[in-house]
């Protein structure tokens, strides 16, 4: 009887061991296959081997990317070439890294797992790398293809009336928005399609329109012709005839402002011997004998625009320094022309 123990439990101690050594030399034969159900970046290398894997990978990931990437803006083109790029995936890691998911638990485990062909569905996420300043290298030319400065509005008045410099709007390149969707173009497989840039206007700080707001009236004065040209809105509007300084008190030459305006202006008599008995006397807008009629646009130093009773002067030099106009004239520039409105004198 206790023979027969001895040999029941032999043959049972064989028997496992048979099983572990099975069990064993099973699992050997799988340690170098992937398992059922992992995937790398959404590629399945479940079931093969080693080099199987880094073959399917390779072939997958990494070709697809080996290409040029384009950014277009217009007519103009700029490339990402694959060599600036050094786009690279980690193939060899990425297998690594499956295998040795695929080894996780123990023989036992695994080799259930094996046997059922249960799947272990593992994603797993390869190291993608590339030139990050080369993908900045190709943004920063672009943009100095593409940006543009926005130019301001200009009126120089130093010498007349220059028709002005016109506003013109600026272009930027959205720095951020072209690298990123350069970079997705460049890690996305097999994707092709130019990446377009994107722009944004930048506007002015001022405005041709601004400058018209600015000066709504200049006048420019004349001497050798007798001529007051109106303009409004930077626009020729109307040309006056007018008299200017005799010799000797001419009228003085340069960029002014208005600076002060009245109607039926009384005349403050300048302390000049011309003025004789009347010097340093104010004469009252409605006396006969005030030679400043209708209206007064003062310019600088006792010097302005005014309206005169004598027609005949119109066209010569005959003031004592201001420019007289037609009476009609000078009431309808009045209300045109407004405080601090340039005027030049020629």
């Amino acid at each position: 009887m206790r023979t027969r123990l001895i040999v029941i439990a032999s043959l049972l101690v064989v028997l496992g061991l048979g099983v572990v050594g099975a069990t064993y030399f099973y699992d050997q034969s799988k340690k170098d296959l992937v398992a059922e159900g992992v995937k790398v970046n959404g590629v399945p290398i479940g079931g093969l081997s080693r080099v199987q894997a880094e073959k399917k990978l390779s072939a997958a990931l990494l070709e697809p990317l080996d290409r040029p990437v384009k950014v277009s803006y217009k007519d103009r083109t700029f490339t990402l070439t694959q060599k600036a790029a050094a786009i690279g995936i980690d193939i060899r890691g990425s297998v690594d890294k499956a295998l040795a998911r695929s080894q996780q638990g123990d023989m036992f485990s695994r080799t259930w797992r094996n046997v059922r062909n249960e799947s272990v569905n593992t994603e797993l996420a390869a190291e993608v790398s590339y030139n990050q300043p080369a993908i900045s290298k190709l943004v920063k030319r672009v943009q100095k293809s593409i940006d543009r400065k926005p130019r301001d509005a200009k009126l120089d008045l130093s010498e007349g009336f220059q028709e002005p410099t016109p506003s013109k709007t600026g272009l930027r390149v959205k720095y951020n928005t072209l690298a990123k969707e350069l970079e997705q173009t460049l890690l996305t497989p097999g994707k092709t399609e130019e990446v377009k840039v994107k722009t944004t206007v930048v506007q002015p700080k001022v405005s041709t329109k601004e400058i018209a707001a600015k000066y709504p009236a200049i006048l420019v004065a004349d001497r050798k012709s007798f001529k007051l040209k109106l303009y409004k809105n930077l626009k020729l509007e109307k040309t006056y005839g007018i008299a200017v300084g005799k010799v000797g008190m001419d009228t003085p030459a340069g960029l002014y402002n208005i600076a002060n305006k009245a109607v039926n202006p009384a005349w403050h008599v300048p302390n000049s011997d011309w003025a004789g008995d009347l010097a340093g006397k104010v004469i009252p807008g409605d006396d006969p004998s005030n030679p400043i009629k209708a209206r007064w646009l003062g310019i600088y130093d006792g010097v302005g625009i005014h309206g005169t009773s004598d027609d005949a002067s119109i066209g010569s030099a005959a003031s004592h320094g201001c420019l007289r106009m037609h009476i009609p004239d000078v009431i309808e520039l009045y209300d045109q022309v407004p405080v601090g409105a340039p005027i030049y004198i020629a």
